[in-house]
Formats: C-alpha cells, structure tokens, sequence
C-alpha cells in the first residue's frame, strides 16, 4: 500500500510540473527555486503586475536602473558627453563645400554650352559628328573668350552706354587753345559754338545753324568763351581778347550791352543768377552785375596765371576757380569791389586747373582735374577743405561733368588718350571709354535734360555721346526744350 502511495503521489507530481510548462510565468518561479504552494493570487499579482507597482522581491528584473548621472528619473536623459556638440556647430555655421562644388560644375556647364554654341565646325570635323572636339576649347586663345561670356551669363547689370557718338557735326577753323571755353549748351536746346571771330548757334531739336554774329574777318581779335544764363535760355554772354563781355540775346539776335573791365583776354565765365563772373589772362577775377549801369561789383585777386576755369556751385554760395599756376580755389559768395581772401587754396595739382564740377546732389562736393603734366582727378569736401580722393588718369583732363541721373562724372581728356571717360561715384572706377576723337578733346557741354554730351576736339569735330539715357519711368517733369530723339543714326555737317 505504501509503495501504490508513493507511486501516485510521483504521478501527481509528474503531472503537476507538465501542467507548469503552460503558464510562462509559472515555469519562471520554477526556475527560480520558488515553492509550489504559491496561491492563484499571489500568481496573479507577479503575472500581471501594472508598471506603477513596486517590483515583488519574486521577480528576476526587480532590481533598480539608475541613469548614468546616479540621479533617477521618469524620463529619458541622454549623455552629452559624447556627442560632439562644439563639432556639430562648427558644422551647422561653416560654410558647406558642396555649394562651391556645385558652382564649379554649373560654370564648366555653362562654359561647354557656349564652346557648343560658338566654336562652330572645324576644318577637320565632320558634320555628323556626335563627338565634341575639345581642342579649340582646351587651347590658350578661347580662355579669355570663354571667361567673358561666362562672366557675362553669371552677372550683367551693367547699362548699356553706345561707344560711338550719336551725331557728328564738323567745326572748321575751331581754336586749339587749352586754356579757352568755346563752347556751352542752354536750357532752351541751343548749343553755341565759337569758331575764331565767328559764333554760331545749333538747335539739337529742329537742327537748324545759323549765325549769331562775327567779329570781322580782318579782324586779328577772337572769341575767348561762352556762358548761356541758366534761367533765361535766351542770354548769352560771350568774352573775346578785346577784354569784354559783351550780352546777346539769341531770340533777336542783337548785342544787349558790352562790360569793360578786365585788362587782358577774357578765357572764362560764370553765371550766379544776375551776376556774371569772368575770369582774365591777368590773374583777375571780376563779378558784373548786370542789371545795373556799374556792372563791376567785386575783384577777386589770388591766381598768378591765367584763370581757364570758373564754375559756380549749385546752390550759388560758392565759387570754384582754376588756373594756370596749378591752383584751385574756392571763394564765399560775399563779394565786393576790394580784393577778398579764398575759403580754401588746394595746392595739390601739378599742372594747369581748367576742368571745375560740382555735384548736382551734394553742394559740398567739388570736382577737380589737373593738366598733362598732373592727369588727376580730385574730389574735395568744400565745407572742410580736405582732399576726399584723388585719382590717376594717366592723360590731359579738359573737362568734368557730373550726371544728373547716375551717381557718375565724365571727363575728357587731351593727350595722349583723346577720349572721353565715365567715372563711378564714389569708388571713381572707370565704366566706359568713349572714343572717337582724332586729336585732344578740349572742351564739354551737357544737354539740358542730362542724357546727352558734346564734346569739341583739336580735330574740328563735335561729337554728341548719349551716354547718360534714362528710362522714360524714371525721367521726371521736364521743360518743353527738352531734346527729342529724332534720329539715332549718324549725320556729319558743317556747322557753317
């Protein structure tokens, strides 16, 4: 009987364990040396045990994680110890090389287009040939070519400014004298033009010459300059080597009245209003008044040489003059009959000062150029007297305009370039080269709605530049002189 009790009682037991191997969890506390008299709810309680209640000692996974910092936590908190943050930001704010590569390979596209484009046939290539030579691409002489347009597909903001002159008028018997200023455009179209004892009036609207008037033929005097009155289109003011100045209207052609005063030829002038300003060969310079019978009002004495140049400043409180003792002066609007001292003395150019600017948006801004012996550019500031820049252009400057509608000044010049110059503001690089003239440019004029130049040379030639075209949007309300584009092709006249 014992021996059937055991029996049964191994059974029970063989059966029991069989019966474990159903439940996973059963079988783990088996594993674990965990007694068998384990009731169905302490079974429950390790088996479906929610993760906000404590861990039973039964389970294998009881044991606490901390994070690696030692503090425990709900969260996740990664170790930045090892993730290279000063590297990432390098990486996030340098600049990425892939761009540069990606520029490169757009450039060599671009270049391999226009060698398609422009290299045409060779002798030795066939015309169904779907092989491109590389030869004519790879050599030394397309390097330069290739460079440009691929330049000029990458970037072209540049205006358009024509390098050929717009009309051509011829000049004959036009006086080669640096030192004189014979020609001058008015607000009413007329461009004057002083050819020895003879001056003559070209209208740019209509084209029309005629004659205002003629010292004589057996006459030895000759005209020394010419000013229009900026208000009055009409007046105009003419100095000769007689010493005077003599008024004309340009509507009825008469002579309106002649002032006396200088002792030698009159080479230059300026108006400020109803004051005209003339500049000799003395040295002297003389304001008129010209509404009243004493016209002579004030003398300014300081040039050693001949004054070539006179320019008043926009707003008329200064007054700009040149001359040939390598001096450039500038002198406050007060005048009077006694001799007065200049606001600034600018010693700094080595040759002749003939070519006076000042800027049309910057009153206190006074352009300067020197002779052939000095070739410079200079910028001044007016109000403190100090040099802003000076630049070299390597030849005789005649002449400085500025622009009205671009930040830009032109100038012309006389040996050895005979050409014509547009300068950008304020960098003073060059932006175009106008040339045409055979011998030295010596004197400018600027048409009265600021789009076009006239230039007069050694060459008895005018040339008319349109180097300062202006949209039609951004031109604002102008006169009815202002000048009509009736013809762009180029005429060539006598202009007598």
């Amino acid at each position: 009987m014992l021996i059937l009790k055991m029996e049964n009682c191994r059974k029970k037991s063989i059966s029991y364990s069989e019966h474990k191997t159903i439940t996973p969890g059963l079988s783990a506390l088996s594993f674990n040396n965990v007694k068998c008299n384990v009731n169905r709810t302490d079974l429950k309680k390790i088996l479906f045990k929610t993760p906000n209640s404590k861990k039973s000692a039964f389970c294998p996974s009881a044991k606490k994680k901390q994070t690696p910092g030692g503090f425990t936590n709900d969260r996740y908190i990664p170790n930045r110890v090892v993730s290279n943050m000063e590297i990432g930001y390098h990486l996030l704010h340098s600049k990425n090389s892939q761009d540069e590569d990606r520029e490169n390979q757009v450039d060599q596209v671009k270049r391999k287009l226009i060698n398609e484009t422009c290299n045409g046939i060779s002798d030795r290539a066939k015309v169904l040939n779907l092989h491109n030579k590389a030869d004519w691409e790879n050599s030394d002489k397309s390097a330069p070519y290739l460079n440009s347009l691929v330049n000029s597909v990458k970037k072209n903001t540049k205006r358009y400014i024509s390098p050929t002159p717009d009309r051509i008028l011829d000049a004959p018997d036009f006086r080669n004298d640096f030192y004189l200023n014979l020609i001058d455009w008015s607000s009413q179209n007329n461009l004057a033009v002083a050819l020895e004892q003879d001056l003559f009036l070209w209208n740019a609207g209509s084209g029309e010459i005629s004659q205002l008037f003629s010292m004589g033929e057996q006459n030895s005097d000759y005209i020394c300059s010419t000013s229009w009155q900026p208000s009055k289109g009409n007046i105009l003011a003419v100095g000769n080597s007689k010493n005077t100045v003599e008024l004309w209207d340009a509507n009825t052609q008469t002579c309106l009245r002649q002032m006396k005063s200088q002792k030698s030829r009159i080479g230059s002038l300026s108006w400020n209003n109803f004051i005209l300003t003339s500049g000799s060969r003395s040295g002297e310079i003389h304001h008129h008044d010209v509404r009243v019978a004493q016209h002579h009002v004030g003398t300014l004495k300081m040039h050693g040489q001949e004054v070539c140049g006179l320019k008043w400043s926009n707003n008329g409180r200064h007054l700009a003059s040149g001359g040939n003792d390598n001096l450039a002066l500038v002198w406050d609007a007060n005048y009077s009959v006694e001799t007065s001292q200049p606001l600034h003395i600018f010693r700094e150019h080595t040759a002749a000062v003939k070519a006076l600017a000042w800027c049309p948006w910057q009153n206190n801004l006074l352009a300067t150029g020197g002779g052939s012996s000095d070739g410079h550019i200079k910028l001044w500031n007016v109000s403190s007297g100090s040099l802003i820049q000076s630049i070299d252009s390597m030849s005789q400057i005649s002449c400085l305009l500025w622009s009205k509608y671009y930040k830009e000044l032109i100038s012309s010049h006389g040996y050895s370039t005979n050409q014509l110059t547009i300068w950008r503001y304020p960098d003073m690089t060059p932006v175009s080269d106008l040339i045409g003239h055979h011998s030295r440019v010596l004197m400018m004029a600027m048409s009265p709605d600021g789009e076009m130049v006239v230039s007069v040379g050694a060459d008895e030639t005018l040339r008319l530049w349109r180097c300062f075209a202006v949209d039609e949007k951004l031109k604002k309300s102008k006169d009815s002189s202002i000048v009509k584009n009736q013809s762009s092709t180029t005429l060539s006249r006598c202009i007598r």
